[in-house]
């Protein structure tokens, strides 16, 4: 059996702000290493075999959060550019809209550094990813919210027995998500994988934030990450034990 969990990164800096932070690399807030430090406390009873992360501060710092508090013998840590989140282009660090004001185009928007939500798969910001494509004709499968989105529905519609019906709508910070594969233990050829059918066995699983204080430096700072929404909401999925991989 493989198991792979999957943990999106604590808050960063750029999270409680209302912008475009694809490959902007900024580190984890306050709250982001009390988050990190909390899921790591949280698999130190979980036995790892290798961890996966993307080199932005963020997804890095998080995964080594997860490390420090692994048994020994620790686990490698395999860091890689191709889990980067999705390159954002002209829009990195500019000011998003989650839609299009009525009257306006997003010529003007781009015009004034803001940045609406594209509702397209196939579409991007100036000097952008696409989505559906990025870096080749390969999606990547790891990253953070946006793919992580793509990921999860991707799963979800392999595993036989899971509810097509809910909507998976977004992610909080260091929620984890886990993946289980009965039929396949041994090392597979990459060039011709066999079928592939999952169990998704946790989704957005985030218990051991339950005693991490939102607020950091006070009321105006807490309001702002309740008003940009830094925290993305899923469904619960069905829960079991264990795990093996994780990926950041």
């Amino acid at each position: 059996m493989i198991t792979v969990t999957f943990v999106r990164h604590g808050e960063s800096e750029d999270n409680p702000k209302a912008i475009w932070a694809g490959w902007k690399d900024a580190p984890l807030s306050e709250l982001g290493q009390r988050q990190a430090q909390a899921v790591g406390k949280a698999f130190s009873n979980t036995k790892i075999t290798h961890i996966y992360a993307s080199p932005l501060k963020r997804a890095h710092s998080t995964g080594l959060a997860i490390h420090s508090y692994q048994p020994e013998p620790k686990p490698p840590v395999t860091v890689s550019p191709h889990l980067r989140e999705q390159h954002f282009g002209a829009a990195e660090g500019n000011q998003w809209l989650l839609r299009l004001p009525p009257g306006t185009t997003r010529k003007e928007l781009y015009n004034q550094g803001i940045y609406p939500l594209i509702t397209e798969r196939t579409d991007k910001f100036p000097d952008g990813e696409v989505l559906k494509t990025s870096r080749g004709d390969v999606n990547k499968v790891f990253g953070t919210v946006f793919y992580l989105i793509e990921l999860i529905s991707a799963l979800v519609r392999l595993d036989p027995e899971s509810d097509k019906d809910v909507n998976y709508t977004g992610l909080l910070n260091t929620a984890w998500t886990r993946v289980q594969d009965d039929n396949h233990s041994e090392p597979v050829d990459p060039h011709n994988p066999p079928p592939l059918e999952v169990q998704v066995t946790h989704v957005n699983n985030h218990d051991h934030l339950k005693n991490v204080a939102l607020t950091v430096v006070g009321a105006i700072e807490d309001e702002s990450r309740q008003k940009h929404g830094h925290s993305w909401r899923w469904s619960e999925g069905r829960q079991c034990q264990g795990g093996e991989l994780a990926s950041l």
